[in-house]
């Protein structure tokens, strides 16, 4: 297994210091839960924790990613469910609902480029067109980084509609 950097601050604030170790342990116990399961799928992978924006972030990556991809699945299906399953993981341990973010062979990093792209031509063709623009059905994650691209590109937008349909609108200015 191998750690990752924490880029949170040091523990000198007394409630930020806090906050870091409870993060620092939901990496430890997720990473525990996520070797064992590489070791019981017979899978090779390394594991790298993190804390990334007040949440344990933990990505599984691997020399030969092919055989990570089966942990990924169609559309990041089977990486949503194992996010899933290592947050309940968490929970039993600490008690405590878990934010934790889980990659698997950089899956959810492209998947951010893309959207933020995505976020960041929808605000431009809003302002272009002075028309808001609907984007495709999104699940939370997706929409949560498009939203953050418009805002950067310095438009509005919002969600619309009900899950598992609700959408990014990109309002012009």
């Amino acid at each position: 297994m191998t750690e990752g950097t924490t880029s949170a601050a040091p523990e000198e604030a007394t409630d930020g210091g806090d906050s870091l170790s409870r993060l620092e342990q939901e990496g430890e116990i997720a990473a525990d839960y996520l070797e064992g399961l590489l070791d019981i799928a017979d899978l090779d992978g390394d594991i790298d924790m993190d804390v990334e924006a007040d949440r344990a972030a933990v990505s599984i990556v691997s020399d030969s990613g092919r055989d990570l991809q089966k942990l990924v699945g169609r559309d990041g299906e089977v990486l949503e469910a194992l996010q899933e399953l290592t947050r309940l993981a968490v929970h039993r341990e600490t008690g405590d609902r878990s934010r934790l973010m889980l990659d698997i062979a950089g899956y959810r990093a492209r998947k951010r480029q893309e959207l933020s792209e995505l976020g960041t031509q929808a605000a431009a063709d809003a302002k272009s067109s002075g028309e808001p623009v609907r984007l495709r059905p999104m699940s939370p994650f997706e929409r949560k980084v498009v939203h953050d691209a418009v805002k950067a590109a310095g438009l509005r937008s919002e969600s619309e509609g009900e899950e598992p349909q609700r959408f990014v609108v990109v309002l012009p200015a």
